[in-house]
Order: structure tokens, then C-alpha cells, then sequence
């Protein structure tokens, strides 16, 4: 009779130890995990660890509970998995309240705007809920809309690039179309005047600049057909996609060189849940590192092989690495950013007015469409060594996103030596199985 009541109480322990890991398993089956795709300047982050906010750096990955500061001199843009972005100018800070999903798959965004300036473009995908809260305003998105919230101190503005917006408050709701802003008086319970038009602010050139980059590189049939946006449009401008017999798609950075590896450049970054992740320092660097893996092919060098979708990777991942490959290894203990090679990336407040573009550094310091038609100067590097461009619209703290008539000036500088040719593939035999992906799953 003892025998069965601990035989029974045995089974009870063990449905309890399978009860909680699969609660544990589903809490972390709604992490979500959103980048921080664009800064320039003094932008700081506070990673949710105790630690207060510290240096922000391209690609860092951000999740529930993170704050994002833009400084005197800094801009930042944080972009979703479906495409849709949030950008902040100088003065500006966003709090990530909540980044979930709920019990059907839904994406569950709540961000708050402490101070400054924020331009929101949702793409409006699905049943996605996406909440932007600003003073005591609340603005809940079930529909596509581009828009700018402008805060002080004494009163907030809101002003609708596209679509419509509805916004709830202490003062009722009010409804806003195409063009039209609202005042909100911060000191008299958020009372609120329309108008049909808005006033131009002086960083709405540069939000609109960024839209048509990101519009402009999502037209790939590639990334067309994966299920996550964001980080695509980088793809499309800094690399090219081919199909590889016995591969399938891959995609390849231009500019790689021989020697050139996918993990020579980044840090480590500690993250509450998944511990320490990879953090590349190249302006692409978001989705080869988050999914698929990196394969090494004769011929070819390093590409990516997309995939994995249904988790986030936070280490390196890659098949067939030449011999003498030394994949980076997490540090051990600590929570410190921890830098490899030229370590994570801080672009300039105001980037340079000329570039040298030169085979092995795989768009490392090309800021992102400074160059028209990169793939073209890559392919001159190839042939002819390094080049120094001229970057149209330096100043302005973007590049040549437009579709202006002139293209970059292109010198190829005395004494440097021609980069790397690169040779046409032959069939290569079919890759080893990846391996699986950490940290927690990402639906």
C-alpha cells in the first residue's frame, strides 16, 4: 500500500514538472523581439536589466520592457517584424511596454512616448494590436496610417501623413483623416483643437527619406515570400540573392573579399530570458543573424541560407566552415556588451561627405543608400581595387534615397591595390543539416 502511494504521488509530481515546463514553454513562446534598424548619433538604450541606459548600437535586438533615448544629436528607428516603423529625432524618448503575442499569434505592440518627437508608419498587418500612448492619449491602430506626435511640456500635436487615426483621451476621442492634426493642451485636460493641415516639421524630409528606402528595397521577389519584413530592404540594397546548385536560394553580401567571414565584426549583447546574443556590426546585419544559416560554398565564399522562421537565433550558425573558421564564443558570465573585430557599430551624427567603398568590408561604414546602385561600384572594386565616393545629400544625414538623375562620383584613389576578383560557382554538393536555433521561439 506504501509502495502505491508513492508510486502515485510520483505520477503527480511528474504531470506537476510537465504542467510548469510547459507553462514556462508557452510564457516564452510570446517573446517577441523587434531592431533597432537605424541610429545616427548620441542614442542610448536601457536593456531592462537594472543597469540604466547605456550606448545604443545598430542592429540591437529590443524587447518588452526596453527604453529607447535619442539625445541632443541622435535619431533612431526601430522597425517591427511586418515592416512598420517607429523613428525618433533628437529629445525623444520610447518606452517598449509591451512586445507579446497573444494566446492566436497576434503581434501585441504597446509603446509610450515620454518626450520629443516620434513618427509612426504601421503597416498594418492582420489582427496585429499596435497602441501608442502619449501623455494621457492613447492612439489604438487596427488599420494602416503614418503619422508624427510631436510632446513638450505644455501641449502634444498629432499630425496624419496617411490613413486615419483615432485617438482617446481625458477630452473623448477624436477621429483624424489624411493631412489633418489635432492640439492637445496638456494643461487643460488634454483638451483638443482640429485642423485640416498640419504645420512641416524639420525632420519630416528625413522620415519620408527612410520610407522610400525601405519601400524601395522591398520589392524583391525573394523577401517577398518570407515571413518577417524587417531587415529585408537592407538585403535587396547591400547584397544580391542567387540560386546555388545543391543550395536553393542564397543571399551574399556585396563586397566580401576573400577571408572575409559573417562573424568577423559585432559583439555580444545580454538580453533578460536569452542571455548573451550576437550582434552584427554591418548595416544588413538583422536577418541572416536572427534566421537561417550561414553556409560556406567553394567558389562562393560565405552566403546565407534563409530559414529557420520558427525561432531567433542568438549565436553563430553555420555549415561547412573552412578550417581554419573560429566562430566567436559568448562570454561566460556578466552582463557587458562585449565587442569582436570593429565591434558593434555607431554611425555618425552626420555621415561623411565622402566614403571608401572597398572589397572585404561587406558595406561595413556605407551608410545605407548613400550609394546609388551599390552592386555596380562593387562590381568596379572587383575589377579595378577600392573607390572613393562622394556622398550626394551628406549633411542631411541620409543618403541618395531618391531617384535622382546623377549618381555618385567615383575616383579610384593612386596606390591602392584592386580588391579580390571573385569566380563564377560550379555545382557544389548539398549542405549538413543547421543546427537548431536558441533562445526562445518566435511564431
Amino acid at each position: 500500500m506504501a509502495k502505491h502511494s508513492a508510486s502515485a504521488k510520483s505520477v503527480v509530481i511528474t504531470a506537476l514538472l510537465v504542467g510548469i515546463l510547459a507553462i514556462s514553454s508557452a510564457a516564452q513562446s510570446k517573446a517577441r523581439i523587434v531592431r533597432l534598424s537605424e541610429l545616427q548619433g548620441a542614442v542610448q538604450i536601457d536593456r531592462n536589466l537594472g543597469q540604466g541606459y547605456e550606448r545604443a548600437f545598430l542592429n540591437m535586438p529590443v524587447t518588452e520592457g526596453m527604453r529607447l533615448w535619442a539625445k541632443d544629436d541622435g535619431r533612431a528607428e526601430v522597425e517591427f517584424e511586418d515592416g512598420s516603423v517607429v523613428r525618433l529625432v533628437p529629445n525623444s524618448r520610447l518606452d517598449f511596454s509591451r512586445l507579446s503575442l497573444s494566446a492566436s499569434g497576434e503581434k501585441q505592440n504597446t509603446l509610450r512616448l515620454g518626450e520629443g518627437t516620434a513618427y509612426v508608419n504601421f503597416k498594418g498587418q492582420r489582427n496585429d494590436e499596435f497602441i501608442l500612448e502619449f501623455a494621457r492619449e492613447r492612439i489604438a491602430l487596427d488599420r494602416s496610417a503614418h503619422f508624427r506626435v510631436d510632446m513638450n511640456d505644455a501641449q502634444a500635436n498629432l499630425a496624419v501623413f496617411q490613413g486615419d487615426v483615432n485617438v482617446e483621451g481625458p477630452a473623448g476621442r477624436v477621429e483624424l483623416g489624411k493631412k489633418q492634426s489635432a492640439n492637445f493642451d496638456l494643461a487643460d485636460n488634454d483638451r483638443y483643437t482640429v485642423a485640416k493641415n498640419f504645420e512641416e516639421d524639420q525632420y519630416d524630409a528625413w522620415d519620408k527619406q527612410q520610407d522610400q528606402y525601405h519601400q524601395r528595397g522591398m520589392s524583391n521577389s525573394y523577401t517577398s515570400s518570407y515571413p518577417y519584413s524587417y531587415g529585408a530592404s537592407d538585403l535587396n540594397y547591400y547584397g544580391n540573392f542567387m540560386n546555388v546548385p545543391g543550395y536553393g536560394n542564397m543571399w551574399q553580401p556585396y563586397l566580401t573579399g576573400a577571408g572575409w567571414n559573417p562573424y568577423q565584426d559585432g559583439g555580444w549583447s545580454y538580453y533578460p530570458g536569452a542571455g548573451y546574443t550576437w550582434v552584427s556590426a554591418y548595416p544588413w546585419g538583422w536577418m541572416p543573424y536572427r534566421y537561417g544559416s550561414w553556409v560556406f560554398v567553394p567558389q562562393y565564399g560565405w552566403l546565407w541560407q534563409p530559414g529557420g522562421w520558427n525561432g531567433w537565433v542568438t549565436g553563430p550558425r553555420v555549415v561547412n566552415p573552412p578550417r581554419r573558421f573560429v566562430s566567436p564564443q559568448p562570454p561566460v558570465r556578466g552582463h557587458a556588451t562585449v565587442a569582436v573585430g570593429a565591434g558593434p557599430a555607431y554611425p555618425p551624427v552626420v555621415p561623411p561627405h565622402r566614403i571608401v567603398v572597398s572589397s572585404g568590408q561587406a558595406g561595413l561604414g556605407v551608410p545605407r543608400g548613400a550609394v546609388k546602385e551599390l552592386g555596380k561600384v562593387a562590381g568596379k572594386v572587383t575589377t579595378s581595387g577600392p573607390v572613393e565616393i562622394k556622398v550626394p545629400h551628406a549633411s542631411s544625414g541620409f543618403g541618395d534615397v531618391g531617384n535622382r538623375s546623377t549618381g555618385p562620383v567615383v575616383s579610384h584613389p593612386s596606390g591602392w591595390r584592386g580588391g579580390e576578383s571573385q569566380s563564377h560557382p560550379t555545382p557544389a554538393p548539398t549542405p549538413h543539416a543547421s543546427t537548431p536555433s536558441h533562445g526562445p521561439p518566435h511564431r
